[in-house]
């Protein structure tokens, strides 16, 4: 590496109107579009770091900013990555990421009317300042657009960082972060948040873990399998086959084909039908299940000698068996035939809210085999609703789906295709439709492939797995590989977001939730139960007769 001057050595060219600024801690010495090379005074950034300036203190440290005069502006940039230079141990090179630019404040020399993107790139000599913690306060002062504030921007105490709301929902968003890093409760402060600024929203949740109902009792609905009230009949023809058909490769088309003949001649028997011009088997038109039996039952009585009653007989012995197994009673009730289809979409869909925005639905006492046609006919319905009521007054829903992996996973094959489609194509195209689409998971790299780059905001905290952050990074714009490197370095309820949903990306300590609007997700301390005993005989009698119920 070429021996470059160090800061004591241009810091006598500083213009006059820069001295109250003290000394520069370095200088810009290769310019490369939105990534460039600065050189910094290790002496310089020493006595900085003894500033009473969190900011000012953190200055020259990789994930903190600096500021560069060019014009009458200030440039600001990220610090990515740092190496000490071989030919004097003195002098630190790091790579810079611009992050945008403000006007001076003549008096002080501080930044003020902060904009993203860069307008005039600094010539190899610009001298750097630390950015101080008035600074940051401009930078990342939220503007007039509707915002939400979650936490304070790392290393400040007192900048907040804000959320642009409709920017965020609008290109869809993602939560990550391992396990135990405070993703939920981070997801819960999230939406509160938006519930609070929007009394008057539509928000579904998926909740496989039963975790976030007591956190929204208070400003949400919380549905599970003892209020859900799901109709069969709202499922389109995939989502029949997901549930009814259980062979595979060509028996299954063929039970398929026979199925969609049976369950579009049960849905013709409604007088609803008769007002419809042109049925189909996805049309959303109730009919019974003891229809469906008898029609297949009919279908198979008509088969000459040699013909295989077989793919009848599967698909009736596996309806009356989910007839018959109280598991499936949320969803397959006798009591579920009349049209409630209006009621149904207005309890879950909010509509109208009654300043309880949120809707919960717990899926976690379903049965496992069942859950993800679940999911893919709740989600289908968001999606089906937002299409069909384009030329109404806009109601835009947001989905918000926990354990996103589990939905739209990365491969393409087995059970559970239904959901990945419709999750996938609401990611695709939700935003055309008044559809947000929110993902949380611990597992992105198990995300189908395509799905987080169709999120404009990024909400990561802390990921320990290297193909995780491998693949977080190459979903973000080359500017934000800075703020994502610094990843598996953070604390428990810290967080980088970058993209659509905020001004310039940041790495933020998220605020504290009160206890009562918090999910139960706490981990257990082993130590603390261990050491508690008695009851014992109680908890087990009462835990077999729930298990045996089937019910929580």
């Amino acid at each position: 590496m070429t021996h470059m001057p160090g800061a004591a050595q241009f810091s006598a060219a500083a213009p006059a109107a820069l001295a109250r600024l003290g000394a520069p801690m370095g200088m810009v010495f290769q310019v490369a579009g939105s990534s460039s090379k600065i050189m910094i005074d290790a002496l310089r950034q020493q006595e900085l770091a003894l500033d009473a300036d969190a900011s000012i203190a953190m200055a020259g440290q990789v994930g903190s900013q600096i500021k560069m005069r060019v014009g009458g502006s200030w440039l600001i940039a990220n610090i990515r990555a740092m190496a000490l230079d071989r030919d004097n141990p003195q002098q630190v090179i790091a790579d810079i990421d611009f992050l945008g630019e403000g006007d001076e404040e003549k008096l002080t020399g501080r930044i003020h009317r902060f904009r993203r993107g860069v307008t005039c790139y600094p010539v190899p000599g610009t001298e750097l300042y630390p950015v101080s913690s008035k600074d940051m306060d401009q930078i990342y002062a939220a503007d007039d657009r509707p915002h939400v504030q979650i936490g304070t921007v790392y290393p400040t105490s007192s900048t907040r960082a804000a959320l642009y709301v409709d920017s965020m929902l609008g290109k869809h968003f993602a939560l990550l972060g391992s396990t135990g890093t405070g993703k939920s409760t981070s997801a819960a402060l999230i939406l509160h948040r938006i519930c609070d600024l929007s009394p008057q929203g539509h928000i579904v949740m998926i909740d496989p873990h039963g975790e976030y109902g007591a956190a929204f009792d208070q400003n949400g609905a919380v549905f599970d399998v003892n209020n859900l009230a799901l109709p069969y009949w709202l499922m389109n023809f995939e989502e029949h086959c997901e549930v009814f058909v259980t062979s595979e490769g060509a028996e299954r088309t063929q039970d398929c084909d026979i199925l969609a003949k049976c369950l579009l001649a049960a849905r013709s028997k409604n007088r609803l039908a008769e007002q419809i011009g042109r049925l189909t088997v996805d049309s959303p038109i109730p009919y019974l299940l003891s229809d469906l039996t008898n029609i297949l039952q009919n279908e198979m009585g008509k088969l000459d000698k040699g013909t295989n009653s077989l793919p009848y007989m599967r698909l009736k012995t596996k309806i009356d068996e989910i007839k018959a197994d109280p598991r499936y009673s949320f969803m397959f009730s006798g009591m579920l035939v009349a049209d409630t289809m209006q009621d149904f979409l207005a309890k879950i869909f909010r509509l109208p809210s009654n300043g309880k925005p949120i809707s919960i639905i717990d899926v976690s006492a379903m049965p496992s085999e069942i859950t993800s046609t679940v999911v893919s006919v709740l989600s289908r319905l968001v999606f089906d609703y937002a299409i069909w009521s384009r030329n109404e007054p806009q109601r835009p829903i947001l989905l918000v789906c926990e354990e996103a992996h589990r939905y739209i996973p990365n491969t393409t094959t087995g059970s559970g295709q239904a959901v990945r489609k419709i999750l996938e194509r609401i990611a695709k195209e939700g935003r055309k439709y008044g559809v947000s689409l929110g993902l949380i998971t611990q597992r992105p790299s198990d995300l189908a492939e395509g799905v987080l780059s169709q999120c404009g905001t990024i909400i990561s905290m802390r990921l320990n797995n290297d193909r995780d952050q491998a693949f977080v990074k190459a979903a973000m714009p080359e500017g934000a590989r800075g703020f994502l490197d610094s990843i598996p370095a953070l604390r428990n309820r810290e967080a980088i977001v970058c993209g659509e949903g905020v001004a310039v990306p940041i790495r933020v300590a998220l605020d504290n939730l009160e206890e009562s609007r918090r999910p139960a997700s706490g981990d257990p301390s082993f130590t603390h139960l261990w050491r508690q005993a008695g009851g014992e005989s109680d908890i087990l009698d009462r835990t077999i007769t729930r298990w045996r119920n089937q019910g929580r």
